[in-house]
């Protein structure tokens, strides 16, 4: 995916981030305390496990980071964008 298509699609989500050179994108969601955060975690492996898709995740007091990215082609692919869109649908 070259950097015009990965910054159109990213601009149609929520909060996400691109990295500066186009191979992951990110999300800090913020919770009110470690349980809350660790429960949006879960459910983000739920979805992760669905999609077949794995995000890295960062889980700290009232926070959880989420990066996107697909090993298979070193950066990114539609995969990231569509489960991205499914994670903030949880958010909410």
């Amino acid at each position: 995916m070259n950097r015009a298509e990965a910054e159109t699609l990213v601009k149609q989500l929520n909060g996400w981030t691109l990295s500066g050179d186009r191979q992951w994108i990110s999300k800090e969601f913020s919770f009110k305390d470690f349980a809350a955060a660790m429960a949006f975690a879960n459910k983000v492996a739920e979805i992760a496990e669905e999609e077949g898709h794995h995000p890295d995740l960062q889980v700290r007091w009232g926070k959880v980071v989420v990066e996107l990215t697909t090993h298979a082609v070193r950066g990114l692919s539609e995969n990231d964008f569509i489960l991205a869109a499914k994670l903030d649908k949880v958010e909410s």
